[in-house]
């Protein structure tokens, strides 16, 4: 008789530095997936009430693509959400300013971001923390606005019955190239691999960073006992019973 296999439960993929990756796909049959970095903030400086400690997720490599509300819905599986808040680059949070009317709306910059979610439980962080890299966050989906939104762009890019190519009009002086699956393709992988070498690059200036800080607390730290050390070496001396 043959010994069943055994199988593994999926687990989370932990990088160096404590963070967890976590797969991004555009959609569910998309052939790449992005990547997203998460870790509980633990930042005692930024010490807020608008980031607690144990309820907040900081998340990086987040692309353009992504909104607040994006951000919200898709984080929004691992437990109740209290606030979403992206940022071009780590800091400490913005002081509060009057709410502008919902038709004025800030410009926002066209780049990667970082994001700090606010959960109304710890339990939220955790179960990001521990997701599985195997099952990706899938933004567009049918109930979803984006979804429609890349059928569409995809249905005009497809031949007609005759065979013919819809070419795509470019600005006056430019050339124009015909819509194939193996030129799109090519220019898919060719992307792909520009912001992989971009994301990895970025990924290990802030990994450096992190370590640089680490190494300062680190020696805060030994200053502090060796100061105390030494006190207690003065009053010793000091100290003649005889």
């Amino acid at each position: 008789m043959a010994v069943p296999k055994k199988t593994h439960a999926s687990q989370p993929c932990v990088i160096p530095g404590g963070f967890t990756v976590l797969d991004l796909k555009f959609t569910k049959n998309s052939p790449a997936a992005h990547q997203l970095f998460v870790k509980e903030h633990k930042v005692r400086l930024e010490k807020t009430s608008s980031r607690p400690l144990d309820r907040t997720l900081f998340v990086l490599n987040i692309p353009p693509y992504c909104t607040e509300d994006v951000i919200t819905r898709l984080f929004s599986q691992f437990g109740p959400i209290q606030s979403v808040e992206l940022k071009d680059k780590p800091g400490h949070p913005e002081p509060t300013e009057q709410k502008l009317s919902k038709y004025f709306t800030t410009k926002q910059k066209q780049g990667f971001s970082v994001g700090y979610i606010v959960y109304t439980k710890p339990s939220g962080v955790t179960a990001a923390k521990t997701h599985p890299q195997n099952v990706p966050l899938i933004v567009s989906t049918e109930d979803h606005p984006d979804a429609e939104r890349k059928k569409k762009e995809a249905e005009q890019q497809e031949e007609d019955e005759e065979g013919w190519v819809k070419v795509t009009k470019g600005a006056k002086g430019t050339k124009v190239r015909p819509h194939s699956e193996a030129a799109d393709k090519r220019a898919l992988e060719k992307e792909g691999k520009k912001t992989k070498r971009k994301e990895l690059l970025r990924f290990y200036s802030w990994q450096h960073r992190e370590s640089q800080r680490e190494h300062i607390a680190e020696l805060r730290k030994k200053f502090e006992e060796d100061k105390q050390k030494i006190a207690l070496l003065r009053a010793q001396r000091k100290f003649k019973p005889y």
